[in-house]
């Protein structure tokens, strides 16, 4: 079994100049620019708070000792808690964890393996599915449930999620009202709101940030709100290179780094010490025709390099991996995810989202895929976690007994390790002769991927959220999950 919460410090794509010259060019940016805010509110409380706003341009202008005193408020770990404490994920540093991410709108059926609309079922069976992969370790909810109205959407999402998981449940809200409803039932869950805080086993991401330099009014109120309740929440920003940022990687890291650290700072204004992910999301466009391109090598690379930003800041991170250009689980889906995973989890991401699941740049996830990226996970752990050297692993004992020319499979030192965690075995993967894999059905890593899928779906389910409690939150709120 692989551990999670290793510790990825084994890649860095910027060096500690180039760090430092980033991070100066992001105060330069919100110092000299600044961030456009349509909004007399938060011009308001900005200008409190001692930033030099522009009422007629709408403009917040952040002087550099501003940014430097309320980033340092904002903690340095975050407790994303499980209601099983084995799914507890304390994000920094550069501790690892890997989950899904959202939010797509179409889905691949299991049986048919046609394209249709994902809806509320799929949601409770993927919080279900992570809920039995070892290595997708919180979840995200991936899926828009197109069944549900918008006025309930997000609760309903929230409420499938918890009754098939007990793995940290993170999503958005799409208005301060349902921000409140959510954090009220799943204090309904904790016991109190307090109990919630000490243990929150629901995070929310909002994308607060219109790219470049523009706040999102509306959903900056949803982030104030989850500030001003102490929940942890992501403020994802998610600039593409030459259309939204800069057409370097450089200029795109000066960017999104600028627009998070203004978003620090504006959750430190609401609450001081609010638990927030430095949540950048820095993508690549398709010079030839600017299309979004999640599986490119350079979005691993900006990813990796905004682990390092993070750590300069001593903020927790919400990192992006795991996404593929491939409308199917094929060969350029596993070569994009891995390539990408591998660089943001050696980097030391903390939260990495997308790495389970998810196609087409974003737009479809795939049951069979959740379980290929739990073995694409589990074999990036797996290097995480490195080579252990000490006197038994060395085994100088045991070369000494079996000497020139002899065998180790019948030494007690063989048998040890073999059954141990020294190696890693992929659910899903063929490791068998041509002649049993032929004798087996000839099954490719969809089709086998596809059986460990059903076979979990099948699984008789607990009920996860006590029945009492289940009847008084669907006594309050209007759930449509049977």
């Amino acid at each position: 079994m692989c551990k999670k919460g290793l510790i990825g410090d084994k890649y860095n794509v910027l060096s500690q100049e180039e760090i430092e010259k980033i991070h100066k060019s992001s105060l330069w940016v919100l110092e000299e620019v600044g961030v456009r805010a349509d909004d007399d509110h938060f011009l308001t409380l900005f200008e409190q708070a001692g930033a030099n706003v522009n009422e007629s341009e709408r403009v917040v202008k952040l002087p550099p000792n501003m940014v430097e005193e309320f980033v340092a408020m904002a903690p340095e770990e975050i407790l994303l808690a499980g209601r099983d404490p084995e799914n507890d994920l304390l994000l920094g540093g550069r501790r690892v964890y890997l989950g899904t991410g959202g939010a797509a709108i179409h889905i691949l059926d299991l049986e048919t393996g046609r394209l249709r609309d994902p809806v509320l079922q799929d949601q409770y069976h993927l919080a279900w599915l992570t809920e039995n992969l070892e290595n997708v370790h919180f979840f995200q909810c991936p899926i828009v449930c197109t069944d549900m109205p918008k006025e309930v959407v997000s609760i309903n999402s929230f409420y499938a999620a918890l009754a098939g998981t007990r793995k940290n449940v993170q999503e958005s809200a799409t208005t301060p009202q349902e921000a409140k409803d959510i954090i009220e039932m799943a204090a309904m869950i904790a016991g109190d709101e307090e109990a919630l805080r000490e243990r929150p086993f629901i995070s929310f991401v909002t994308s607060w940030m219109i790219s470049p330099l523009k706040l999102d009014i509306g959903t900056s109120r949803v982030l104030e709100t989850v500030a001003s309740h102490g929940i942890p929440v992501a403020l994802s920003s998610a600039p593409v290179t030459g259309s939204t940022a800069p057409a370097t990687l450089a200029g795109l890291l000066t960017l999104v780094h600028a627009e998070e650290l203004f978003g620090i700072v504006l959750a430190q204004i609401i609450r001081e010490g609010a638990p927030v992910l430095y949540g950048p999301v820095p993508a690549v466009a398709d010079m030839r025709n600017m299309a979004y391109l999640g599986g490119a090598v350079e979005t691993g690379m900006m990813n990796a390099a905004a682990v390092q930003m993070a750590n300069y800041i001593n903020v927790p991170i919400y990192s992006d991996a795991g996404q593929t250009d491939s409308k199917l689980p094929d060969i350029q889906a596993g070569y994009e995810k891995a390539a990408n995973i591998f660089q943001v989890a050696l980097a030391g991401g903390n939260y990495i989202h997308h790495a389970a699941g998810m196609l087409e740049s974003m737009l479809t996830v795939s049951y069979e895929q959740f379980v290929i990226d739990n073995d694409i996970n589990g074999m990036v752990l797996r290097a995480l976690r490195g080579i252990e050297v000490n006197d038994d692993t060395l085994a100088l004992d045991v070369i000494k007994a079996v000497g020139p020319g002899g065998n180790y499979l019948t030494q007690r030192h063989t048998l040890k390790y073999a059954r141990s965690d020294e190696f890693y075995i992929p659910t899903g993967a063929d490791r068998n002769s041509r002649i049993a894999w032929e004798e087996e059905g000839g099954k490719d890593a969809r089709e086998r991927a596809r059986e460990i899928a059903r076979g979990i779906l099948n699984q008789e389910r607990p009920q996860l959220i006590p029945a009492k409690i289940d009847s008084r939150i669907r006594h309050r709120f209007d759930i449509r999950l049977p």
